[in-house]
């Protein structure tokens, strides 16, 4: 079966969160099942440096301003199409916006490219290549399935994966005619959206089939809570939705190989684990003592619940856990957190940015890593943990409620336990859960088994790639019908 995958970004070439790595993975956990993944992505800087051009499958005399070509690409076991259009994608700062943080204004256009090249893709663009099902990711794809359904592919069939719901890439009314959409696509069931142009909207509403990252995420956007305004044309499409959680490249993340950590180990072997703690306490100079370490592995925001952590550092640090902490994002929480650290010398560690090299040593050496989010679809530092033995304590939302078993007196009775659960937006219940983690990790035996029975989950792709491949096949079934 071949499927055109669509995404913005994709690992390990560019990454600003957990998209980069669903599908930089899923490609490779589909290959062993039938399904051959093609991904289209946009040529940033960090993509067009890695890989070398060949010869153009489509070009474009011009496309939103400028020439565009698509090159076709092996990375790894990757099989990819790059859109080489410098205009909209050879630009410092990030995949989306500029060094500050700030979006870049032409968004609209750059990712209606994206979407216009897959849509065209999708109707057998590329010479020799036919898709039998396309596979968008989040908002900056989700305008392929338009174009698909207003061109010569609306007989495709599609799906998109919802991988937050926050961010729906939603534009001014005035941006329509750029599109190159017919006139009856600014609709209420088309890509109209409260007067404007959505983007997202329009790849809901378009899609043949919708998931999300996780069943309980699947069920929260149902509710006005969740939906961010969406809930009521995800009810309309309820029939369609399917929460499907992700999983993680596990021989990327194997303690027993991965050469991030000052010493590997295996889960007969966590005494090895000192060496990692031992580093991490170097790394964000923290005091050094037989207490436990907590991490933090997160962007910085509101949704993430880091200002509901901020408030609990205080609580946190005189329960007897030290805390060392990556992340960036909001400048006023990225405060509070260096103001903790200053305050808590030896005990708060904090690192601003993002290293992927630290975050590997951190899951290898801390106790436990704490996820606060306020509402989380799916998270993958959770999977991490449980694979390091690094226990999660997690906000008891979403994919974190889907992959956490939490340590109440029947779960520790019966052995399964992989982490802590508490209550989101909630700094009281975090510190009962951190008082509850403090408990169990003062008696070796209980600690031990958490790890290990984390350890023992199966947070592979093998699972969840078997989903899609139902569901592929289902969405062609239908087509044939």
């Amino acid at each position: 079966m071949q499927v055109l995958s669509v995404t913005p970004e994709i690992f390990p070439l560019i990454k600003t969160g957990g998209l980069a790595d669903v599908t930089g993975a899923l490609p490779i956990a589909l290959a062993g099942k039938g399904v051959a993944m093609r991904s289209l992505v946009p040529g940033y800087p960090a993509v067009m440096a890695g890989f070398k051009k060949a010869k153009a499958v489509l070009q474009y005399p011009e496309l939103h301003g400028g020439k565009t070509s698509v090159y076709a690409a092996k990375v790894g076991e990757l099989d990819l199409l790059v859109i080489d259009a410098p205009h909209l994608f050879d630009r410092p700062g990030g995949p989306y916006g500029d060094a500050t943080g700030a979006d870049w204004p032409d968004n609209w256009r750059r990712f209606a490219a994206l979407g216009r090249i897959g849509g065209d893709i999708a109707a057998g663009a590329v010479r020799g290549y036919q898709p039998d099902i396309v596979h968008a990711h989040d908002w900056q794809a989700a305008m392929t399935l338009a174009y698909m359904r207003y061109g010569k592919a609306a007989g495709v069939p599609s799906l998109i994966t919802v991988h937050n719901l926050a961010f729906q890439g939603r534009f001014g009314a005035d941006i329509f005619g750029g599109l190159g959409l017919p006139a009856e696509a600014m609709a209420v069931d088309g890509v109209e959206y409260y007067g404007g142009v959505g983007f997202l909207k329009a790849g809901l509403q378009a899609a043949w089939a919708i998931t999300t990252v996780s069943p309980t995420y699947a069920q929260e956007i149902r509710t006005p809570e969740f939906g961010m305004g969406l809930d009521g044309l995800i009810n309309m499409r309820a029939a369609d939705l399917y929460g499907i959680a992700n999983g993680i490249d596990v021989d990327i993340w194997d303690p027993a190989t991965d050469k991030q950590l000052a010493a590997a180990y295996s889960a007969r072997t966590l005494k090895a684990r000192k060496a990692n703690k031992a580093a991490v306490e170097g790394r964000f100079s923290l005091e050094s003592d037989a207490g436990p370490i907590i991490c933090v592995v997160s962007r910085l925001t509101w949704q993430k619940g880091i200002d509901t952590l901020a408030t609990a550092v205080d609580g946190i640090v005189a329960a007897g856990a030290r805390l060392a902490i990556l992340g960036s994002g909001d400048a006023g929480l990225e405060g509070a957190l260096l103001a903790a650290a200053a305050r808590h010398r030896g005990r708060v560690g904090v690192v601003v940015g993002y290293d992927e090299k630290l975050s590997h040593l951190m899951q290898g050496g801390c106790d436990a890593i704490v996820i606060p989010s306020r509402f989380e679809p799916c998270g993958l530092t959770q999977l991490y943990g449980l694979r390091y033995g690094c226990v999660p304590l997690v906000a008891r939302t979403g994919g974190l409620a889907d992959t956490i078993i939490d340590a109440n007196d029947a779960a520790l009775a019966a052995g399964v336990a992989t982490g802590f659960q508490f209550e989101p937006d909630n700094a009281g219940s975090l510190l009962y859960a951190i008082d509850r983690m403090i408990e169990a990790y003062g008696n070796s035996s209980v600690w031990t088994t958490i790890q290990r029975q984390g350890m023992k989950a199966d947070v592979s792709w093998d699972r969840s790639a078997a989903r899609y491949v139902d569901l592929y096949r289902m969405l062609v079934s239908k087509k044939a019908d």
